[in-house]
């Protein structure tokens, strides 16, 4: 079984109740597959019943457990919670509305509930006098007064020769309310993002470098946010020293040619460059491979280092878009309009870097523009919203 990929903001936790509705869930993961999430399935043990592990593995393309003493080492229930974005609970039975609603944590989907602060949606099937049976309607207020989104069962046959309220919604109609209650996008669903973070460092010695004082930050919102809303993102990453994403792919460099190594082999397989990383101008003419003692240190001979966005501009397809960051100390819309033309770039984020400012903050401040000039402007917001805000603006030149 080959493991599925992990999307980081569209991870979902699907859990499954015990009824005979267990069935049309199957449909239900598919579809969550198509719009970008990566789905981990939780069936109660009584579910179990109606569609099997085996089943759920391979749709899912992942490990399935359904009892807290499965996979002890890996804590199920604290990790699957930690990681969830969504739950879904399709179908909620009778018994699983009423074991939610006064708390119990008896199975491995109950506990996983319990562990988790993400948005909760259950979905009820179930024969009509036990959804109109008062202890139902009683649990599910007291659910729905605990900030659970609960859907209402739809009109029609159950099993046997039974009709009525109390049918499992269509698949359609549950991802519509899904969709209210996540409020996500899968906008860049099936594009392939290619970001680079960081500062390039040019070695003079074994010790010291040139460099800059850019830490990433920007370039990993950018990268997580890209993958949250369903692109395949590498991320060529510069001396950065951040946690790794789940769900993209990381790839070290240290030096300019290093960089310049990663993007020819990377780019032509990318619908989008995003180009943060923060490249060196310059590097020593000559390298000593020992520690040049201190009184030899008179003078450093430089040397520029390649123009890899001008370089990238003859490798540029008509179906590839680019995007580059300027760090300014004056004339800012001046200077970002001249770098987009200069090195055919489709969008470019210009901020003011006076007094050592961005760099390493967690906030931005700063002006979206493209050939026609500013688009849009932030101050003093997250690098994870201008990395949205970002997103926005290119997917509008996408078209």
């Amino acid at each position: 079984m080959s493991q599925a990929v992990s999307r980081p903001g569209r991870e979902v936790i699907l859990g499954i109740g015990g009824g005979i509705a267990a069935y049309k869930a199957c449909d239900l993961l598919r579809r969550l597959q198509d719009d970008g999430f990566s789905v981990t399935v939780v069936p109660t043990p009584a579910a179990l019943n109606f569609v099997g592990t085996s089943t759920w593995e391979a749709l899912s393309g992942r490990p399935v457990y359904s009892q807290v003493w499965e996979n002890v080492p890996g804590v199920a229930h604290v990790s699957l919670a930690a990681d969830a974005r969504f739950i879904i609970i399709a179908p909620a039975t009778a018994d699983l509305l009423a074991r939610l609603a006064h708390g119990r944590a008896d199975d491995l989907l109950t506990n996983v509930v319990l562990a988790s602060d993400a948005p909760k949606l259950l979905v009820p099937a179930m024969h009509p006098k036990m959804w109109l049976n008062p202890a139902t309607i009683a649990n599910v207020e007291t659910l729905r007064s605990r900030g659970f989104h609960i859907m209402e069962p739809e009109v029609g046959r159950l099993t046997g020769p039974d009709s009525g309220v109390g049918r499992f919604p269509q698949t359609a109609n549950i991802l519509a309310r899904f969709r209210e209650v996540a409020g996500s996008k899968a906008d860049l669903l099936g594009k392939r993002v290619l970001v680079t973070a960081g500062g390039t460092r040019e070695a003079i010695d074994p010790v010291r470098y040139i460099g800059n004082r850019s830490s990433g930050k920007q370039g990993f919102a950018i990268a997580a946010a890209a993958a949250a809303r369903g692109a395949s993102v590498s991320l060529i990453a510069a001396n950065c020293d951040l946690p790794e994403i789940n769900g993209v792919e990381i790839i070290r460099v240290e030096s300019t040619a290093e960089l310049r190594t990663a993007l020819n082999s990377e780019f032509p397989a990318s619908d989008v460059l995003i180009m943060c990383a923060a490249v060196a101008d310059a590097r020593p003419l000559q390298t000593s491979g020992e520690k040049i003692k201190k009184e030899f240190l008179k003078e450093i001979a430089l040397t520029p280092t390649p123009d890899l966005l001008g370089e990238l501009k003859v490798l540029k397809k008509a179906t590839q878009l680019i995007v580059g960051f300027a760090a300014e100390t004056q004339d800012l819309d001046a200077s970002a309009s001249s770098k987009l033309v200069a090195k055919g770039l489709d969008l470019i984020y210009v901020n003011d870097v006076s007094d050592g400012a961005i760099f390493g903050s967690d906030l931005t401040s700063g002006t979206v523009m493209d050939k026609n000039g500013p688009l849009v402007s932030v101050e003093d917001v997250p690098k994870d919203t201008l990395a949205n805000v970002l997103l926005d603006q290119l997917l509008l030149q996408i078209g």
